[in-house]
């Protein structure tokens, strides 16, 4: 069972400015602000007051900052202020994010936002930039998330903003975390801290430290994990901060269970729990309670009996279970109260199991039943929206014209296939149910299904991309997809034809996969996904199917480790008298179109002129070398040596700059 409360998120919400006294807050503040509001002239001092009030609502009453929101607005447009329209908006976008209607917040910010850059105020476009991404990654919408943080960070790069950097840097490494890209969650979490030990920023330093452990938590590293919520425990307990301190020692106690390590699991547990009645925070609370009810059960199913004699019940597994219920159901309770459906998912079968222990079996029953609607409301809830632009539509259209028609008599026969699939699974479970008995049966099951959908799985992912993948499994389709920059890897072996004259296909083909072997190898260390390969051509691009920032440099670091990787195989191939391979590597970024085309064997694949000039790149190459253009050169400037080269002619007769990459700038 992982941290059911996954990592932080910061709201950064738009501040402002206030006359009033200091001391002043919250309900006292609001009572302050109305006061003088009768007598207000119907000038902009009216407007900060009415956005002082729509300000000061929103974590009490958001029905009344949305109130004083839209007054201050219509004040604001009659004046033709736009200082006070940005603000108000804003002000209002928050107001709509408490109150959950996502799609007004985003309508209120965009108009903030259009309004803060308007007169320049990149402080504040920066801060919108973010609670926008905060809406969408509440939303689950990844991609739009992602887009505007990055936009953010990009703002706060150039403002030299370090806190602000370090805040969407902890974001983005969220985007990356729920995506399941734990590395890269992982190095955006580790570069966020590492700003905030540099701003001394502790209470920021202890929710990286969180989230990082969060991150080894996914990954099963229980060591580092421990180490890391040890560490932000350490700085919030010097802080005083207990809401912190009661999530970090819940972070402990789950580590502590998946550790099998159950006393000590139960003292941070309860000491968490404590904090969390105190503080009425009903999410921690429900989490713990359900970690105590599953290390009791975990207890009573040590057969040795070990794990209850050193818990106190001294053999007594009856006494360990009927705990492991009263707490389960006391989760459960709050998790219904609160909606939490995974909380609730995991408790429902871990009391299941409960029941079924204790004999039990019509509650049994009844709880893998709830366990199994509830699983299934959270799958129907799953969603991945696409970001597409109808600028390069025009060319993937024309390749999937010819066989969207029996792509979409294929998408059927797939989900026909999987409603049987689905049907045959719930038969299981409900015939399972009435023999609850044979609990053996049902984990053995269990297990080679789970073996069996894994490799079923992994045989997906060594197709596509794991988003991509993912969205063909949910919807047995996947939409093309539009990205704004990528970068283009082309690698070709020069005298190939000639080579495979002299030797054997074994032969040949031997080499061949050693050397693609080794390339699929380095892609994956630096994030840069493979194409396709077509004869001796190797096609891959950094920045999809998830954009990031960093696609150019992967992309060159990839490209000069396979040069390398190349210079060592062909260096031995001659100690020992063997015929080699002499490479050409070409990079080019740009816009491209990506997704999956026919109807056998489908592949993902990319199109566009960027694929063409990197192909390019490619064939105006010398052996040995990487050859970039000079858009991949402006974003890689400051981290590699280059060797101008001079320029070639594109088909439509512009003229694009050439760069040899020499080496990495250490």
């Amino acid at each position: 069972m992982k941290n059911p409360t996954g990592a932080f998120l910061w709201i950064l919400v738009l501040c402002t400015a206030t006359r009033m006294p200091a001391q002043k807050q919250g309900q006292a503040l609001i009572d302050s602000l109305l006061s003088v509001l009768p007598a207000a002239a119907e000038d902009t001092g009216k407007v900060e007051l009415l956005a002082m009030l729509s300000f000061n609502y929103y974590p009490i009453n958001p029905d009344e900052g949305i109130k004083y929101g839209k007054q201050g607005l219509k004040l604001a447009d009659e004046l033709h202020w736009q200082p006070g329209i940005a603000q108000l908006n804003g002000h209002l976008g928050i107001n709509y994010a408490v109150k959950a209607d996502y799609p007004t917040a985003i309508d209120h910010f965009l108009s903030a936002l259009n309004g803060y850059e308007e007169l320049g105020n990149k402080n504040r476009s920066a801060t919108t930039l973010v609670n926008i991404g905060n809406i969408y990654l509440l939303t689950a919408d990844y991609p739009q998330a992602l887009d505007f943080y990055l936009k953010a960070l990009k703002v706060q790069e150039e403002l030299g903003n370090k806190k602000g950097i370090a805040l969407s840097l902890s974001n983005i490494g969220l985007i990356y975390k729920n995506q399941s890209d734990m590395p890269r969650a992982l190095s955006y979490f580790s570069r966020a801290l590492e700003i905030n030990e540099e701003l001394g920023l502790k209470n920021n330093m202890a929710n990286n430290l969180s989230s990082i452990g969060i991150v080894y938590d996914n990954q099963e590293n229980y060591p580092k994990a421990l180490e890391y919520f040890t560490k932000a425990l350490e700085i919030q307990e010097e802080l005083g901060a207990k809401d912190g301190i009661a999530k970090s020692l819940s972070y402990i106690g789950s580590v502590n269970f998946h550790q099998e390590q159950y006393e000590p699991g139960l003292q941070h547990l309860y000491r968490s729990l404590e904090l969390a009645k105190e503080l009425g925070n009903e999410l921690v609370r429900a989490d713990n309670l359900s970690l105590i009810g599953a290390i009791y059960l975990a207890a009573a199913k040590d057969t040795a009996g070990n794990s209850l004699g050193r818990l106190g019940f001294n053999g007594n597994r009856r006494s360990a279970l009927l705990q492991a219920r009263k707490s389960l159901d006391e989760a459960i309770a709050i998790q219904q109260e609160t909606s939490n459906l995974k909380g609730l998912a995991v408790s429902y079968e871990s009391l299941s199991e409960v029941a079924a222990m204790l004999g039990d079996y019509e509650n049994g029953y009844h709880t893998q039943r709830l366990f199994k609607m509830v699983s299934d409301s959270i799958f129907n809830l799953e969603k991945d929206k696409k970001i597409t632009q109808a600028a390069m539509q025009y060319e993937f259209d024309k390749k999937e014209a010819a066989t969207k028609a029996e792509q979409e008599k294929r998408n059927a026969i797939a989900r026909e296939k999987m409603n049987r699939q689905k049907l045959l699974l719930y038969s299981f479970i409900s015939g399972f149910a009435l023999v609850l008995v044979f609990m053996w049966v049902f984990y053995r099951q269990r297990n080679r299904i789970k073996s069996e959908k894994k490799k079923s799985d992994d045989l997906l992912l060594n197709i596509l991309p794991g988003k991509v993948a993912e969205e063909l499994k949910i919807t047995g389709s996947a939409e093309a997809q539009m990205f704004e920059q990528v970068s283009v890897l082309f690698t070709d072996f020069k005298g190939f034809t000639r080579l495979s004259a002299r030797l054997g296909p074994k032969e040949l083909v031997g080499m061949i996969n050693e050397c693609y072997s080794a390339f699929d190898r380095i892609l994956e260390k630096y994030g840069v996904e493979k194409i396709k390969t077509i004869g001796d051509s190797y096609m891959a691009a950094g920045g999809l199917p998830v954009p990031n920032l960093s696609h150019a440099a992967d992309t060159v670091n990839a490209a000069l480790a396979i040069r390398q990787f190349m210079s060592d195989y062909n260096k031995k191939k001659s100690e020992d008298g063997m015929p080699f391979l002499e490479i050409r590597i070409g990079v080019h970024t740009g816009p491209v179109i990506a997704g999956i085309v026919g109807l056998k064997k489908f592949a993902y694949d990319i199109w566009g002129d960027t694929v063409n000039l990197a192909s390019r790149m490619e064939a105006s190459c010398e052996p040995g070398n990487v050859n970039i253009s000079r858009s991949t050169y402006e974003l890689t400037k400051d981290a590699f040596s280059f060797t101008y080269r001079g320029k070639i002619t594109t088909k439509d007769n512009e003229e694009v700059d050439m760069y040899f990459v020499d080496k990495l700038i250490s």
